[in-house]
């Protein structure tokens, strides 16, 4: 009995184990996705732009995105660029939200 108990919380083990010994692997860019990524980036950035909303940073993270992928680290510069676009989509709603706000009486 005291075999068949050892064998289930080995068996228990390695099944826990085996669920947890690989994760997502990190999805390959390309070029032309790094590339793709930084438009997309800087076309939302000039849309708010035109607005008069831009957020302080995000101009400083395209920058930091076309530096990596002149350095030809695709993944980090399509990271940085999706996280300008999503700034700059964030900041156009708050505009949206805010246009037409009035002093509270």
């Amino acid at each position: 009995m005291k075999k068949l108990a050892a064998l289930c919380t080995a068996l228990l083990l390695g099944i826990s184990l085996a669920g947890c010994a690989g994760g997502p692997a990190e999805p390959s860019y390309t070029q032309a996705d790094a590339q793709a990524a930084i438009a997309a980036a800087k076309a939302a950035k000039k849309k708010v732009a035109a607005v008069g909303y831009e957020w302080r940073d995000t101009g400083k993270i395209i920058k930091k995105a076309e530096k990596a992928l002149k350095a030809g680290d695709y993944a980090k510069a399509v990271k940085l660029a999706r996280k300008a676009e999503r700034q700059s989509k964030n900041a156009y709603a708050q505009y949206e939200a805010n246009k037409n706000a009035q002093p509270r009486l």
